[in-house]
């Protein structure tokens, strides 16, 4: 008996012990597989051998002796770090998502999107506008990817291995596409108009024009009504049908908007007598983060600052003579044109010289583990169809959707433009540069160590026939069909004004005088707002502040709804604790206190009793719940609010905040002082992947509570339209970057998570922390080594 314990005890210890000695050993086999930061590796094609230096975080510093060797270099290194995400940005632009992951619907329907816009044949066509020069640096640079490819002593990383999947070559329209990806990501105007189209099938256009108020009178601007649909533009589109439509959109990321700031003060207000300029551009939070921190040295070319994994270029950063950042303009660039079908013909449609074919195609995408799927794409004068998406016409055989956009050029020579841009060194540079820039519009905010500062807004902006492009519009008739281009000498910008000091944060870059039309709406200048106050506070200005200026967590919303808020009279002992604890609050967003937290639940509530029921299904799609919405309705009871002078607000102001305190209670417990923002409000830093991977996808998983919230300059956008985790930060910047033009090697940059995109890397996470509490890195051209890697020249051979 005593032997046959002996037999079962260690056959339940080898149960226990094997799988995890099995999963140890995994576990060490795959440390052992994290790329080596240092040693030599072979690299076909270079001209001379390539030194590259990383410093204590990972970040390479990159010594070449030709700018050819150094975007090789910059290539292999992209890839070494960062391969799954460059895998995956490449994917998405080609619309092969699903030939990787399976045919989950939100897969399928990026898929569809992006084969149905052309985004990948449209980047193979804009290869022939690029310069010889630019079209070097891309193929070294897709060389320097396939190298490490070829001749990696690695595995692949973790991703490709779960996935059994090979990456193809690298290939230079797979960096063109990238950039048509982003583009296609900073202009959502197409979406709007399809939500503001639903909005009238449901809503009177007063109703629905007080949901999108006009900027107030004064409100901050960089550089100095709506009365129902366009006549027959919306006839037998029934509200059913737009909302299939969106359906069969893939999702937007979550958070309220991408957005930005940036602000550059000329040397008359500054401590050192040069220019300072700070800028954070704000995407979907992610692990790992959009951005790459690099720096390359060649002669004629110096840049440090911030790439992207799969571009060579930098997009922001400084070059010993220039900085430059970028913040999203908010311009309406797309257009939905409502095509009416010939009725003799379906092949054809109505155009106002008579019918017309559709330009149709096949598409075919692969479907990992699954039938392919084939889908006919047609498109007309205008663009695209987009209501294909959805399965047929969306009225019968009566009417489609088509999408102009300036992003779709087959001859587009934004890549260029950036090219450009990195070796500028003055305004005038600048400005050739960024004259070729065609998709997003944005914002570039420069300065020079010639005490020069500037702002321009370069990108094609559509001049209209007629219309302003908030709905869809006939495109049978040629009335609203776009005439051209607004000229570049004609965009909005400026050279050293004589404020000395440039602000945009997505506000209106113009004012209403400016003789085009770049948008009929503008976010809400809260950001803004703030970062002109801060400005007007105090200075000289140095590198220390501005950079604290960066990580300001005040909420401008907070100052603007909690004098109208606290006009509550609390019907409960609790809710006298907490109007308590919001009456003193400073505003800050801080990620210890409970007031940010009591007073977002507050919001969200107020927000749901005033636009819900009107809005129905669409409340969670829009952005009813902004802080001006609700200002205008405790105000004036704009749009169907309660009105300052009605009895109704008192109610309403005090029901909301039983409703909100009741559901932090349930979460956080009884006592309104134990509650802090940062129990709510995490940062989501997690691998797309294998964060979802039962059991251990917390490993991979970098969240942590942050500061801020959807209007301090240190923004922390959450959604609180979002039923699941309202006030978790979605948003945010994931990289911050301030630069002193007295000395640009102090210039001061973050990310939001580390270098590699292996989770097993040191430096997968290592800056998170830095980012959250401020703190910065730098990169001086002689950095303290940490390892170094040495990339040697051999002849070249064939692609792998």
């Amino acid at each position: 008996m005593a032997g046959i314990r002996r037999v079962l005890g260690w056959a339940a210890a080898a149960a226990v012990g094997l799988p995890l000695l099995a999963a140890g050993a995994a576990w060490g086999w795959l440390r052992w597989q994290v790329p080596a930061p240092g040693g030599d590796a072979a690299l076909p094609g270079l001209e001379q051998p390539v030194t590259v230096i990383r410093d204590a975080d990972g970040i390479p510093h990159i010594r070449a002796a030709s700018p050819r060797d150094a975007y090789a270099a910059l290539g292999y290194l992209h890839a070494q770090d960062r391969l799954w995400q460059m895998e995956m940005a490449r994917r998405a632009g080609a619309g092969r998502l699903s030939e990787a992951l399976g045919g989950q619907p939100f897969l399928l329907r990026t898929d569809r999107l992006m084969r149905t816009l052309g985004l990948y044949r449209r980047a193979e066509a804009s290869l022939s506008a690029l310069s010889p020069g630019t079209r070097a640096a891309l193929d070294a640079y897709a060389a320097g990817v396939n190298a490490y490819l070829a001749h990696r002593r690695e595995a692949l990383p973790l991703e490709f291995q779960l996935l059994r999947l090979t990456p193809e070559p690298w290939r230079p329209a797979d960096s063109v596409v990238w950039a048509k990806v982003m583009a296609l990501r900073l202009s959502t105007n197409y979406r709007s108009e399809i939500h503001r189209a639903r909005l009238l099938a449901r809503l009177p256009p007063g109703r629905v024009e007080a949901l999108f108020p006009p900027p107030r009178p004064g409100a901050p601007t960089t550089l100095a009504a709506l009365d129902g649909a366009p006549d027959g533009a919306l006839e037998g589109i029934g509200p059913d049908r737009l909302a299939a439509l969106a359906a069969a959109l893939p999702p937007e990321p979550p958070g309220l908007g991408l957005a930005s700031n940036e602000w550059v003060l000329d040397g008359r207000l500054t401590a050192t007598g040069k220019p300072i300029l700070a800028n954070d551009p704000h995407l979907e939070l992610e692990a790992p983060i959009l951005w790459y921190l690099a720096r390359i040295d060649a002669p004629g070319l110096s840049l440090a600052g911030a790439t992207a994994p799969g571009m060579p270029f930098h997009l922001l950063g400084h070059n010993g003579r220039l900085a430059w950042g970028f913040t999203m303009t908010y311009s309406d660039t797309q257009d939905l044109f409502v095509e009416r079908v010939d009725p003799a013909d379906p092949s054809r449609y109505l155009t106002p010289g008579g019918s017309a074919p559709f330009v149709t195609r096949t598409e075919t995408i692969a479907v990992s583990g699954a039938p392919s799927e084939t889908i006919t794409v047609r498109e007309t004068r205008h663009g695209p169809v987009l209501s294909d998406l959805e399965g047929g016409d969306l009225a019968g055989a009566g009417d489609v959707l088509a999408l102009a956009f300036t992003g779709l050029g087959a001859a587009d020579t934004s890549v260029e433009a950036l090219h450009r841009l990195n070796r500028a060194g003055t305004g005038a540079e600048v400005r050739a540069a960024l004259a070729l820039h065609q998709s997003p519009q944005q914002n570039v905010a420069y300065a020079t160590t010639d005490d020069t500062i500037g702002l321009i807004a370069p990108g094609w902006v559509p001049v209209r026939r007629r219309g302003d492009g908030r709905l869809p519009v006939p495109g049978w008739t040629g009335d609203y069909d776009w005439t051209g281009m607004i000229p570049f000498d004609e965009l909005p910008q400026v050279e050293n004004p004589p404020s000395g000091r440039l602000v945009n944060a997505n506000n209106a870059v113009v004012g209403p005088d400016y003789p085009h039309l770049i948008a009929a709406e503008w976010p809400e200048p809260l950001r803004a707002r703030r970062i002109a106050a801060m400005l007007d506070g105090g200075g000289p200005f140095t590198l220390d502040g501005v950079t604290a200026q960066q990580m300001d967590a005040v909420s401008t919303a907070a100052g603007d709804l909690l004098p109208l808020m606290l006009a509550v009279t609390p019907a409960s002992p609790r809710a006298e604790r907490a109007v308590a604890l919001l009456t003193g609050w400073d505003r800050r967003m801080d990620r210890t206190r409970p007031e940010p937290l009591i007073f977002a639940a507050w919001q969200r509530e107020l927000s749901r009793t005033l636009f819900a029921q009107d809005l129905g299904p669409l409340f969670t799609e829009g952005l009813w719940e902004s802080a001006r919405l609700v200002q205008d309705a405790l105000t004036a009871g704009s749009g169907g609010g309660c009105g300052p002078a009605d009895d109704a607000c008192a109610a309403v102001l005090s029901a909301s905040l039983e409703r909100a305190l009741d559901g932090l209670a349930a979460g956080y417990g009884g006592d309104p002082a134990g509650w802090r923002w940062g129990d709510a409000h995490r940062a989501v830093l997690s691998h797309r992947l294998l964060s979802l991977i039962p059991g251990i996808g917390r490993l991979f998983d970098l969240s942590l509570p942050a500061d801020g919230g959807n209007d301090t300059v240190n923004r922390g956008s959450h959604t609180l339209s979002n039923p699941g985790a309202p006030f978790a930060q979605v948003h945010g910047a994931g990289l911050r970057a301030v630069y002193d033009l007295a000395d640009l090697d102090r210039s001061r940059f973050i990310i939001a998570t580390g270098q590699s995109g292996n989770p097993l890397s040191p430096y997968w996470g290592n800056l998170v922390h830095r980012w959250r509490d401020g703190g910065f890195v730098e990169m001086p051209p002689e950095p303290t080594p940490a390892a170094r890697l040495t990339l040697h020249p051999i002849p070249a051979g064939p692609s792998p």
